[in-house]
Order: C-alpha cells, then structure tokens, then sequence
C-alpha cells in the first residue's frame, strides 16, 4: 500500500477515537421508536396480570370433561373486564370471552366451535375431550416481576413501546437522534431546475445525503451549498457548530487549489482536524474534525457522488449510530456468492463495488449484478443493495465467494418471494 494511504480500519479508528453517545434524555415512550435505551426498565407487574382464556368458549374443569359428548350446566358468563363470581363446580361450566379472567374452579377452556349449546342455553355438549390448560393464558406467562425489559442500546420497536405502555411506564431514558447538517461545497454546483449556465451542474450530493441521514433516523438540517472560498465555508462551519451534533460536507477535500474544506477544518480545530488518504475506491481523500467546545463532529467527504455515497457508509454512519447509543454500529457484511466476474487491478486498495444481492433457492445470497464502476456514475449504484469489498489483487470470477455490506435488506428476497408465491 502507499505509505501516504492509511488503511480503511486506521480511518474508522480515527473517525470513532472520541465518540460518545449523546448526552440522555427523557422522552414520553410513545416518542421513542427507533431511539436507543439509556437505561435500565424492569417489569413491575406480571404479564398476563391474572390468568385468563385465550379464547370465546367455555371455562371448564378438565376432570369432567377427559371424553368427548361431555354435557355441562352453564352457570355463568364472563366477559373480558368482568370477574369470574361464580365457582365452577363439578358437572358445572361458564360462558367466557377472550381476555376474561378464568373463573374460580375452573382450570382450561373448551372453545366454542368446540362446543353445543341446547335450545335453552342451559347445558353445552363439548365435541371434544379437553385437556388441563388448554386456551389458558397463565399469570407472568410472557412477564415476570422484575423481569428486565430493556436496557442500554436496545433499540425501541413497536413491540418494546406496547410492553411499556402496557406496563404503566409513560416516560424513558434514550439517547436522542443526532442533529446532523449537511453542506455541498463547489462554485459549479446550482440548486434551481431551470437551465444551467457554463459548467454549472445541479447538486446531487446533498439530497443524496439528506435521504440517507433520514433513512439513518436522524434529525437534518439542510446547510445549502457554500462557494469554494475559505470564508463561505468558514462562515456555514461556524454557524453550523452551535446547532447539530454532526456536520457532513461534500468536495473540498482533496489536493486541489479550490479545496478548501480540509483547510477551514484545520485553521478551526488544528490538532483535533485531520486530512487523510484512505486506501479505498472510491473515496480515497476524506476529512474529519472535532469541535471540543461543543462537542459538535466534522466530517468532509470526496466531491463525486459515489465516493460521497461509500464515504457515508465506510465512516458517517457508524460515527452517528455511537453517537446514538446502537450497540451495532455496521451494517451486516457477510459472504454472497458472486454470479459475475469482478476483475479489478492492484494499486493497493480495497474497491467497494455496488452491487445487487438476492436469497436464491439454494438458500444462499448471491451477488447478481454489479454497477458499472465510476465514482461520478450516481444513476449507476441506484436501486442496488450491497457493497462488494474487493480487497488489493486481481479481482473475482463468476462462482467465487466474496465478503459484501448489505445495504438494504429490505430487496434481498425479492426473487425468492417472486418464484414462491407467484
């Protein structure tokens, strides 16, 4: 590798030296999906709280009823928010709901297409024989006393915000999500639709970036774009670190005479700024810095759209995913079988290829199709779903194992589901 590079893994070292995760807070737990705990929540009532059937039916005693044709007097009817008053007694069942609780004397449910009741609705002939506990939901069946329920870096979901509320608890420690700002940089770049002046082109980079952030979870700030001059960048910077956790900027970062980020982040922060040479491709030249008056990180990443794409992946995301607690702070990277060539050359660099992987029927993942490679090709890596890591050498051929970042999960099984249920 060239002594001037550093590897991949000394870069995210850099990157997550000094981070932390956010400082906590209390939020109402209907606020909370998709933040991460910050303390520890445990049960203080069992779940069920009382013992009560799992169905429409009939409470009965198991004893009376170990063959089928067993005829019952019916003696009373419960229904969820009642309470059984009346003793179930040999020869003896009750009318009960879902969710009631299960009355005294009685210990299993027969349900109620299981069941015949006379013209009368005095007695119920039982179809079948019914076993000790059947449709019978017990006391801390799902929940005990003390049990614990979250703790720090679990990740509130929907299931873990309904066990609270149902729990009594209204209110929890999280971590909250970064505030994370974004700027483009580049005296090429316009926002506007209309017609583009000479070697004007329209900023893909920052909505790029702001659709990830949201998809990230986190709160953005949109910064705008910024003129390649030191004082237009300085002045955003400066403004921008008293209002978000995370500043992402795009361009300015490599060797050019306009590139001006990496400049403004050292004369701001000098030795908590760093301009590195990372060993990959794309994205090689990146940026960070670190504001100890207010905590607030910066990271510049390469101008071309693709490396803006890798260079998120590779270091942004983890940084904000510490910053919010996740105790999981990659995404899944694991090993696909490649149904393409991918020949590459040696230069001492780890190539991130952007790929298409699905579940085939042989239960493993496969790497389908490649993007054409090119960091300024946006349109290319579009509706792809993985990063393939192609380390220094001479590349792959169709049928060979490689180890790849799954991007989203959400496409792998999209041929599976195709043959399956079509």
């Amino acid at each position: 590798m060239n002594r001037s590079m550093i590897s991949v893994d000394e870069a995210r070292s850099v990157v997550l030296a000094n981070l932390a995760p956010l400082t906590r807070v209390t939020r109402a737990v209907a606020d909370t999906v998709g933040l991460v705990a910050a303390s520890t929540v445990h049960a203080t009532e069992p779940s069920p709280r009382f013992t009560n059937s799992a169905m429409d039916g009939f409470a009965v005693r198991s004893d009376d009823t170990t063959t089928s044709g067993a005829r019952l007097r019916i003696v009373d009817a419960i229904f969820a928010g009642d309470s059984g008053r009346v003793v179930v007694g040999p020869g003896e069942a009750t009318r009960i709901m879902t969710g009631a609780p299960l009355p005294p004397g009685a210990d299993s449910v027969c349900p109620r297409e299981d069941a015949t009741v006379d013209d009368e609705g005095r007695y119920v002939t039982l179809r079948r024989a019914v076993v000790y506990g059947d449709c019978v939901r017990h006391v801390g069946e799902d929940l005990r006393v003390a049990q614990s329920l979250i703790t720090p870096g679990d990740v509130i979901d929907p299931a873990l915000l309904g066990t609270l509320a149902a729990q009594g608890i209204t209110s929890l420690d999280v971590y909250p999500a970064p505030r994370v700002g974004v700027l483009s940089t580049g005296n090429e770049l316009v926002d506007e639709s209309g017609p583009l002046g000479p070697g004007q082109i329209r900023d893909s980079n920052r909505p790029t970036l702001l659709a990830a952030l949201r998809q990230s979870g986190v709160e953005v700030s949109d910064l705008g774009t910024a003129r390649d001059s030191m004082r237009d960048v300085r002045a955003v910077f400066e403004r921008a670190r008293t209002t978000c956790d995370v500043v992402v900027s795009t361009g300015g970062v490599s060797a050019g005479d306009a590139d001006f980020v990496k400049v403004v982040l050292r004369d701001l922060f000098t030795d908590h700024a760093r301009s590195m040479q990372v060993a990959i491709r794309p994205g090689k030249p990146f940026t960070m810095a670190h504001d100890p008056s207010t905590g607030t990180s910066f990271f510049g990443l390469a101008g071309n759209p693709v490396s803006t794409l890798v260079g998120f992946e590779l270091f942004v995301r983890p940084a904000l995913r510490r910053l919010a607690g996740h105790r999981d702070i990659d995404r899944p990277t694991v090993s696909m079988v490649l149904d393409c060539d991918l020949p590459r050359r040696r230069d001492g660099k780890l190539h991130l290829v952007h790929g298409v992987c699905r579940i085939h029927d042989d239960g493993l993942l496969h790497v389908e199709r490649l993007a054409r490679q090119g960091s300024h090709l946006l349109f290319a890596v579009a509706r792809t779903n993985c990063l393939v890591l192609a380390p220094d050498g001479d590349g792959f051929v169709a049928g060979d194992t490689v180890r790849a970042m799954i991007l989203d999960d959400g496409q792998m099984n999209a041929v599976s589901a195709v043959r399956t249920f079509s």
